[in-house]
């Protein structure tokens, strides 16, 4: 019993720091400067890394293919972060352990859930993030016989208008970003 409920715990913080991203990310905040430029980061092998500038968007788990993790949105900052507080929330009613960071694309939220491997498409231009659609994938029950780290799902990404996951029976499965089709 102490495991689920310190999985729910887990799952209920990264979903928190998602909300907190989403806020960041909503429709309310200005679009990025044209004269940003790229930026070059260079990791600790000292390999440099090009990051496109921030365009508030975060559509795939790790924020983009350098695996930044990092907005470089300026909504949040030391000079506020003490004020923060939570302003809505969002059950997905499976209380097993959620690894899949949400991801945010015009201005709506895309989570995908440990098994049965729902989606949930939020509209963060609504106060309380309504539901625009929900997707169940429906994998096969037996499935969760052969997973090896739990039933968790590692995330979704968005592409070109189009939603992209992997079911826990090892399906991939590809959605319209506005219609769950």
């Amino acid at each position: 019993m102490k495991n689920n409920l310190s999985i729910g715990f887990r799952g209920a913080a990264i979903f928190a720091c998602g909300l907190l991203l989403a806020a960041a990310c909503t429709k309310n905040n200005p679009p990025p400067s044209q004269s940003a430029n790229n930026q070059v980061l260079t990791a600790p092998t000292g390999a440099s890394i090009a990051v496109e500038p921030e365009d508030g968007q975060w559509t795939m788990p790790a924020k983009n293919y350098a695996s930044t993790r990092f907005s470089g949105l300026q909504d949040i900052n030391t000079g506020n972060i003490a004020g923060l507080k939570l302003a809505w929330s969002f059950s997905t009613g499976v209380v097993r352990g959620h690894e899949a960071a949400p991801i945010i694309a015009n201005n709506t939220m895309y989570i995908v859930t440990p098994y049965p491997n729902i989606v949930y498409a939020i509209d963060l231009t609504q106060p309380a993030g309504p539901v625009k659609w929900k997707y169940e994938s429906n994998p096969s029950s037996s499935s969760q016989g052969v997973a090896c780290c739990d039933v968790v799902n590692r995330g979704l990404v968005y592409s070109d208008g189009r939603i992209f996951f992997n079911t826990l029976d090892n399906n991939t499965i590809e959605l319209a970003a506005t219609t769950s089709t």
